[in-house]
């Protein structure tokens, strides 16, 4: 499988025309007859064309730049991670461009055709909550392009990736609670088609099944991050004819809307539902009451993420192992989870 990348020299020798016509009507300038500029756009399509593609860049020059796309910085767990990733990358000579998708699928596209433009050599990249077409993503594998996934990944890109053992941290929390005294154990997940939330479904179930806690699918709730989505969710959990006594959050920044709705619907944590949550933010130690946390260890994850990424920016002829690295987590217990009739 030809894996080199199409230039324009390769669609004007196929349809027998110039490469300065390819080019101009690539660009779509006016001087060109349309029939022409439908025909060199057609193939480019199939051919998967992409101009300024990195391996063309890296053939001519290095720009000794890394292209960083996250969800979005006002998360504290990708801030953090941007830190560790911009210090490493530094460290080795690179700087570091950074985009965020706000959460949207089509941003994310338009950042990487951006990234590409702007002639990065490689790719970190966190998917979005909407993400659920892995082409635009798939594509840089294809072409040999250096790319690492980090926290949130498609199990069907075959590229390296920097994560945690969110099954075993998930576990871990449930576990916790059930310690703690809880019999009815909710968990208030993300979007459904995000993996990094149903590893954390699984490890709360088998948690479960472990302690013989008896709990349904219905004490499941999926949320979208936001705050008003977080509060309708945790509303619909509380209000079960038989509510939670225990409930794991998929993050901080949905533990804090969490457990404002259940202090809204009089509910005291932890004494009538304890809260455990995923991330170890800043302000966790600091809210009321403080919230116990699972820690990744962010600084390791962005080092090993920019340390995977050069590996395959170093390799000769893009003949790089792809690796995943699964990190270690750790259950930061303070009082919203110690329940004083446990």
């Amino acid at each position: 499988m030809k894996n080199t990348p199409v230039t324009i020299k390769d669609i004007a020798r196929s349809l027998n025309i110039s490469i300065s016509t390819v080019s101009r009507a690539l660009r779509g300038l006016p001087e060109i007859h349309p029939t022409t500029r439908d025909a060199v756009v057609r193939l480019a399509e199939e051919l998967d064309y992409q101009p300024n593609q990195l391996a063309k860049n890296l053939a001519k020059s290095r720009t000794k730049t890394i292209g960083v796309i996250v969800p979005n910085l006002s998360y504290h767990f990708f801030s953090a991670m941007l830190n560790s990733i911009e210090e490493a990358a530094l460290q080795a000579g690179y700087s570091v461009l950074v985009c965020q998708t706000n959460e949207s699928y089509l941003r994310e596209i338009t950042n990487i055709q951006n990234l590409l433009r702007s002639q990065v050599e490689g790719f970190i990249i966190s998917l979005s909550r909407d993400t659920d077409n892995y082409e635009h993503v798939e594509r840089l594998a294809r072409k040999n392009i250096p790319l690492v996934l980090f926290d949130r990944y498609a199990e069907s890109i075959d590229v390296s990736k920097v994560i945690v053992d969110n099954e075993a941290a998930a576990f871990k929390a449930t576990e916790h609670l059930i310690e703690n005294g809880c019999q009815r154990i909710g968990f208030l997940a993300g979007p459904a088609r995000l993996v990094l939330s149903n590893q954390r479904i699984k490890g709360y179930q088998a948690a479960l099944e472990k302690h013989k806690v008896q709990v349904g699918d219905q004490y499941v709730f999926h949320c979208d991050y936001t705050q008003e989505n977080t509060i309708m969710q945790t509303i619909a959990m509380m209000s079960l004819p038989q509510p939670p006594d225990g409930v794991v959050t998929i993050s901080d920044r949905v533990a804090y809307p969490a457990i404002y709705a259940m202090k809204q619907k009089g509910l005291r944590v932890p004494d009538d539902v304890a809260v455990v949550s995923f991330n170890n933010e800043p302000v966790s130690a600091f809210f009321s009451p403080a919230l116990s946390s699972i820690s990744q260890p962010i600084q390791e994850m962005g080092t090993e993420t920019v340390r995977l990424l050069l590996n395959q920016l170093d390799a000769k002829d893009g003949m790089t192992v792809k690796e995943t690295r699964i990190m270690d987590t750790q259950l930061i217990v303070r009082a919203s989870s110690l329940r004083s009739t446990a």
